[in-house]
C-alpha cells in the first residue's frame, strides 16, 4: 500500500487493471517522461504490485495477481474493523482532561 500511496503510481496501477502497457504507453497516456514512468515502475516491481512480460524489446506491465489478492484482503480487513468502530464515543481515552487544558 505504500508504494501505492504516491499518487502517480497509484494511476499507472488504475491503467494496469484495465489492461496491460509498456513505460512508452503509460508515458503517452499519462503525459510524463519514461524515465519518471520507468522509476515508478522500479518501485512497484521491488514492491511486488506489477511483473512484467517482454515482447521484442518492450517490457508489458501487468499487476501481480498476489498483489491484487493481497490488496483487497488488507482492504477488506480495514473495512470490517471499520464496521466494528464505536461512533458514538464522544471522546477520545486520551489523557485530556478540561481543566487540565492551558
Amino acid at each position: 500500500m505504500k508504494a501505492l500511496g504516491e499518487p502517480t503510481r497509484y494511476r499507472i496501477w488504475t491503467c494496469l487493471l484495465e489492461r496491460k502497457h509498456c513505460v512508452r504507453s503509460l508515458s503517452k497516456k499519462m503525459g510524463i517522461s519514461e524515465s519518471a514512468i520507468s522509476q515508478h515502475m522500479k518501485v512497484m516491481r521491488e514492491a511486488g504490485l506489477v511483473y512484467g512480460e517482454k515482447y521484442g524489446y518492450h517490457t508489458h506491465y501487468l499487476p501481480s495477481p498476489e498483489a491484487v489478492h493481497q490488496l483487497f484482503k488488507s482492504v477488506q480487513k480495514m473495512y470490517e474493523q471499520s464496521q466494528k468502530l464505536d461512533r458514538n464515543t464522544t471522546v477520545c481515552q486520551c489523557e485530556f482532561k478540561e481543566g487540565n487544558a492551558k
